[in-house]
């Protein structure tokens, strides 16, 4: 099989002849591997759309172009910059690297709404990347769209997370409008990935906290329910076979029933020391395909080769029978992971993941 027929095929509950894969990076650990395998040019940041060679040496089947708020994280080298939304960002140090949190909101102001505009979501630069992927590689690799978050996160970078909490109780017009903004911003992106031949959208907003929600589902479904459900019908309308992959980091289950309601056929992070993913399985795996599990809370990070080969073979055995799986860590590998850790993850991927399996 290609990759993009393994995706494929599991993507619609059947099993291919091993388990896609996938990993994500950040620039420090990306490095890492590249001073590693000895790739041709260096691994650029995350989010930025730019080229790299891991995909390939690293055999993964998923292919990503990201578009979106997410792709300011790491916007410029300056100490501190304002990206195009208008959100400050300050880079900060830490012992294995460093990254960026939010200094500005734009609108912590509540009277700067009217004159607010998001960037242009159609400029043709943004999609060059998108482009070449589906040229070069749409027969051969599943070519996902990264949409990054797209409501509830962009809202809060926005206006600063605990006044957005609080619109969201004191200020719901206020909220709406903004919502709204940012929902035709998404819309336009959606469709213009779909045009262009993404097989997958990877889109999302973190509502879990380790244990439970952010918000109340009250909140969800009066906020955000329905937006979802007109986005991703919009997305299907262009492109009827697109799967629609929705990224929430912690603890969502109480949700995952009315996100299916939405139109989501893939629910991406699975962060296990959060929920169990063999239990997801077996409650939503005829609706649902799961990319994602493996932990990077503690086994990556601080595990040893042995720990991850168990990992990842726990994961294969209760997660993929029957596909509807891709096997990724539950987040972008952290700097702290040691390389022996990384590549047991792939030696592990080859190991158990062919089908038919024989994980005894």
């Amino acid at each position: 099989m290609t990759s993009r027929d393994r995706v494929l095929t599991a993507l619609n509950h059947e099993e291919p002849d091993r388990v896609p894969i996938f990993m994500g990076f950040t620039p420090e650990a990306a490095e890492k591997l590249v001073r590693h395998i000895k790739t041709l040019k260096p691994a650029p940041a995350g989010f930025t759309g730019k080229s790299s060679d891991l995909p390939f040496v690293m055999e993964h089947d998923l292919l990503v172009a990201d578009h979106g708020i997410g792709t300011s994280y790491y916007a410029r080298d300056d100490d501190e910059y304002t990206c195009e939304w208008g959100i400050g960002w300050r880079w900060m140090a830490f012992p294995q690297g460093r990254y960026t949190e939010i200094v500005r909101h734009p609108l912590e102001d509540e009277s700067q709404l009217n004159s607010y505009s998001c960037p242009n979501p159609l400029k043709p630069s943004r999609y060059d990347w998108m482009r070449k992927l589906v040229r070069s590689y749409g027969k051969t690799h599943a070519i996902v769209g990264g949409m990054g978050s797209i409501l509830f996160e962009p809202a809060w970078h926005l206006r600063g997370y605990e006044t957005f909490l609080s619109d969201l109780l004191i200020n719901k017009d206020f909220a709406c409008e903004l919502l709204d903004k940012i929902f035709d911003y998404q819309l336009s992106t959606g469709i213009m990935l779909a045009k262009l031949g993404a097989d997958i959208l990877w889109l999302g907003d973190d509502f879990g906290t380790q244990n439970s929600l952010i918000v109340s589902p009250g909140i969800w479904r009066e906020f955000f329910k329905e937006r979802y459900a007109v986005l991703f019908s919009a997305y299907k309308e262009i492109k009827p076979d697109i799967k629609i992959a929705f990224h929430s980091d912690g603890n969502i289950t109480s949700l995952l029933p009315e996100f299916i309601e939405t139109g989501v056929d893939i629910f991406q992070a699975v962060q296990p020391k959060s929920v169990d993913p063999a239990y997801l399985k077996r409650k939503f795996g005829n609706n649902l395909s799961f990319w994602g599990t493996v932990d990077i809370q503690e086994v990556m990070p601080f595990g040893t080769p042995e720990d991850v080969h168990h990992e990842v073979k726990i994961r294969i055995k209760t997660v993929g029978k029957n596909g509807g799986f891709i096997l990724a860590p539950s987040h972008n590998i952290q700097p702290d992971t040691p390389l022996e850790n990384i590549l047991a993850f792939y030696a592990a991927a080859r190991k158990w993941g062919q089908y038919p399996m024989s994980l005894e």
